[in-house]
């Protein structure tokens, strides 16, 4: 279960690449993510949340920009996959298990990336615009990562 979760909040990074570390940081915030003790257990703190959460937001509105480069360019897939593996190690650190959770949250960046572009791009091929394509899209991103976080209440290893 815990590699799944890994998994699939590295799919979130790769949709959008901030979300997923502001979630985690929410969770070890609000006690749904067991990092404390953890080489992440920073991510619990307000300061990290704040900061993540800022930059989500700010990645939120960026993205609707026109200027704004393809997540396939190198700069922009590395920081998902990074984003991913940052995010699948602290769900599995609480865990004991953040290098197997970090890499599965590294395939679930690349899966998410990937897969996000080209449904973001049929997507938007189907409406006749890109913008009701990016808004579903951070819905997907934001809804996911808090239903993933969530799942995690009932797994909480103390």
């Amino acid at each position: 279960m815990i590699y799944l979760l890994a998994f699939l909040i590295g799919i979130i990074a790769g949709l959008r690449a901030m979300t997923a570390p502001a979630a985690v940081s929410w969770g070890a915030y609000l006690g749904f993510l067991g990092l404390t003790g953890t080489w992440l257990s920073f991510l619990g703190s307000i300061w990290s949340v704040m900061i993540l959460t800022f930059l989500a937001v700010g990645e939120l509105i960026t993205d609707q920009l026109p200027s704004t480069p393809s997540r396939k360019v190198p700069m922009q897939f590395g920081a998902r996959i990074a984003s991913g593996a940052l995010a699948g190690a602290a769900i599995g650190a609480g865990f004991g298990q953040w290098q197997g959770a970090l890499a599965a949250g590294v395939v679930g960046a690349i899966a998410g990336t990937l897969g996000g572009a080209a449904l973001r791009s049929t997507m938007a091929k189907a409406f006749g615009r890109d913008t009701p394509a990016a808004f579903i899209e951070d819905a997907i991103a934001v809804i996911g990562a808090w239903v993933i976080i969530k799942t995690l209440t009932g797994l909480i290893v103390s």
